[in-house]
């Protein structure tokens, strides 16, 4: 999820290691159907830290990469690790859970870290943007280089960048694609948005507002 520009990210992945003991962690996946297609979910084990969600992908996503999971990669099929994640994403899609409580373990730079731990403030049902976002992640002078951090959220629906939209109200770009998005905004009651003034279920309560499609989103 990208807004209409993107300035590069001020601490790129690779230039700061963020996990010096990542060569020795097992790397974990599995698979789960929901409504958004199959998700693939990743995560690593060691014997100091446990087990920690790193990914979870739908298909054609862009902006974060699926880590290689194929032979030869080392990465080894668990679903038992995921039962808790496979619970709480059943419950989600059901309506039934509003915030996530599992631990997670991200790839990626200081900076990049600083802003998806961001978009765990805000709240299912709500929506900011991107220079609302910035603001929450102490860098409030950066609105594109968060841009480019949210779109490389690599923890979709977990970690939710489905909540950022563009500062006209438009739903601007996503990594899983704009439907996806609007579908949970929508599961979550966020979408259409609200007409200010107006009681939610009232008539003429919501608005639907445009479409952007983010260049390279």
């Amino acid at each position: 999820m990208t807004p209409a520009t993107q300035a590069p990210d001020p601490d790129p992945v690779g230039h700061h290691p963020d996990n010096p003991r990542r060569d020795t962690m097992t790397t974990l996946f599995t698979t789960l159907d929901s409504p958004l297609g199959e998700l693939t979910l990743t995560g690593t084990r060691d014997t100091d830290a446990g087990f920690a969600l790193t990914g979870l992908h739908v298909p054609g996503q862009r902006g974060a990469p699926l880590p290689d999971l194929g032979p030869g990669s080392g990465a080894r099929r668990d679903p038992d690790a995921f039962a808790e994640a496979a619970r709480q994403l059943d419950a989600y899609f059901a309506g039934r859970l509003r915030a996530f409580d599992l631990p997670l373990a991200p790839h990626g730079s200081e900076f990049r870290r600083r802003v998806w731990a961001a978009l765990d403030t805000v709240a299912y049902g709500t929506t900011v943007t991107y220079r609302e976002l910035a603001a929450a992640a102490g860098s409030p002078g950066a609105v594109r280089a968060i841009g480019g951090a949210v779109g490389a959220n690599p923890l979709l629906v977990i970690r939710p960048c489905h909540r950022v939209i563009g500062s006209d109200g438009s739903l601007t770009g996503y990594a899983g694609g704009l439907e996806r998005k609007r579908r949970l905004l929508a599961l979550e009651g966020a979408w259409p948005r609200p007409v200010s003034g107006t009681a939610a279920g009232a008539p003429g309560a919501y608005r639907a507002e445009p479409v952007v499609t983010a260049p390279g989103s």
